[in-house]
This record gives structure tokens, sequence and C-alpha cells, in this order.
């Protein structure tokens, strides 16, 4: 089985201790955030998870672990965009997270961390300009030490539109997006494969691909043989990505940053995070005596055959 870590938080830039007390003991408890009674155990061995995706705006503190997943195939969704704090409010500067994705991908390999430009919002205090100047700036900063990048635009949850009116943020027209692609690629060159993660535009005519991040090949790569994988039916429909088990927990991530659905608010965040243990199984949050906890089915999708590689 396929563990995201997470969509739903930074477990790398807030967490790390509590990932690392989590596969020292072998397990997580995840609560269902559909329906928070349902308690399930999610087993995190080898011997059943097939690779463990990371997902990061600031994995720094997850640097002094970094030997403790050997055992596991695992690689990063490295986020990297050139927002300011009006936007991404409580991230390091960026020249130290660039810094951090080049340690990152010194000690793993450009294969395992793949670099997410992403959201792209357009403002006046970020127009289209911006965006081909900061990307083409740090595409030069990080040539050699990613293999991918993946791109997506703003979506307008619900639940940020406040945050955006006050930015003044929108999402760019399709018009807006092809040159952006134009540009973006331009800006790559041969050195990144540049795709899309959950778009509907066609952007192939820029040599822009449909990317996934649960990536069912790259796992198969790092894992060195097939894998009998199965679409995530809970994501959006343009989405690639293979199915997998989460064990995060929204209204935890720290970051800050005002485009994000995970956090339904400031009051939210701090009720929950608040809730915090590395020695608790289930991420900022307790399991009550009343409450059953069952055992998730787990298996590796792995196919053994000789000669694949």
């Amino acid at each position: 089985m396929i563990i995201s870590a997470s969509r739903r938080t930074d477990i790398p830039a807030c967490y790390p201790d509590w990932m690392a007390r989590r596969v020292s003991e072998g397990f997580a408890c995840v609560r269902n955030p559909m329906n928070p009674r349902q308690v399930s155990r999610v087993s995190l061995s080898p011997a059943v998870v097939d690779c463990i995706v990371f997902w990061s705006k600031n994995p720094a503190p997850m640097l002094e672990y970094l030997d403790l997943f050997r055992p596991w195939h695992f690689y990063f969704q490295y986020t990297l965009n050139a927002y300011g704090a009006d936007v991404e409010r409580r991230l390091p500067p960026l020249e130290r997270r660039a810094e951090t994705f080049l340690r990152l991908s010194d000690a793993l390999g450009p294969e395992r961390v793949v670099w997410r430009y992403d959201p792209i919002l357009l403002s006046g205090d970020y127009p289209l300009e911006f965006h081909l100047e900061q990307f083409s700036r740090l595409a030069d900063r990080l040539r050699g030490a990613a293999e991918r990048c993946s791109i997506s635009f703003l979506d307008e949850y619900a639940a940020i539109r406040t945050g955006l009116r006050q930015l003044g943020a929108r999402t760019p027209s399709d018009r807006e997006k092809r040159s952006l692609a134009e540009g973006l690629a331009a800006a790559a060159g041969e050195d990144f494969r540049l795709v899309t993660c959950a778009e509907e535009i066609d952007l192939s005519e820029f040599g822009i691909g449909r990317g996934s991040c649960i990536d069912a090949q790259l796992i198969e790569r790092l894992a060195g043989c097939p894998l009998r994988t199965e679409p995530d039916k809970g994501q959006r429909s343009a989405c690639g990505c293979a199915a997998s088990i989460d064990i995060g927990a929204y209204d935890t991530c720290l970051n800050g940053c005002r485009y994000c659905y995970a956090n339904r608010s400031d009051k939210a965040l701090a009720r929950r995070s608040g809730q915090y243990s590395p020695a608790s199984p289930v991420l900022c949050d307790a399991i009550r005596a009343d409450e059953t906890v069952s055992e998730r089915r787990m298996r590796s999708l792995q196919v053994r055959q000789l000669g694949w590689f």
C-alpha cells in the first residue's frame, strides 16, 4: 500500500518527531475526517508499505530523521514558491527553503525530490510577470536537484475565498494559463519535466504533460518491480494519483498559507494543534477509552516478476 504524509498537513515541517515515532512503532491511527467516530489503525511495516509520499513546504526539520526511513521507499513532493509572508505566512525565507531543497536532493537523489510550483495565483502583487521571473530564478537554483516540476493553478475553495479577496488574488484565465505555461516551459528547458497537477486544461503544446503526485510509475521505479495500483477515486476527476492512505489530519498545518484548504480557521488550528503529542498514535488527537479502533486491511501492491528490470 502507499502512504500519503500528507495532503492534509505538512508533517515533515510541523510534526517530524511524530512521524519518526510512528514508523518506529510500526503503525499510525487515523480518524476519518468524514466520520470522526471511525478510527483505523494503519500498519507502517515495510512489508506492506510500498512507498511513503511526503508533502512539504519546509522539510528541514525532517532531515535529521532521514536515516530512520531507509527501510522504506519514499520521496518528497516539495512545494517551493516565491510568495511573500502575506500569502505563505509562517514559512522560512525562500533562500533557506531553496537550500533545504538542495540538501534533501543531495541526501536522496533528484528522482526522489519533486519540485512543486503551486498553486499559481494572480494579484496586483503577483502578476503573471512575477511568476515568469521567479520561476526562472528558482529553476536556475534547482537545476540538477530535481527531475520533475509539477504546476497547478489556484482553486478557489469556498473556505478560502475571504482570504483570497483580502489579497486581491484570483485564478488565472485560460489565456493567462497558456501564457504562463509557455514561459515556464522555456525557463525549465530540458532540465525539468514539467507536468500539471489535477488540471483540466491541456498544455501539451508547450511540452507539459499531466502528472501524478502519488505517482505509480515513480514508485515502481523506486521499488524495482511493477505495482497493482488503482486510481484514487476520492480525488478530483483530473487527478492522476494512485490510491493511497493518508495519515495526516486537517486543521493541523502550521504554515499559514492563505490559499490552503486544509485548515478551516486559525481558531480550529489552535484547538487541534494544541492537542499535539508525539506519543499519540493519531496526529493532534487522542483515542478515547470508549472508541473502537479498527485494523485497516493492508497488503503490498508489488508484483514480483523475474527480469522486470
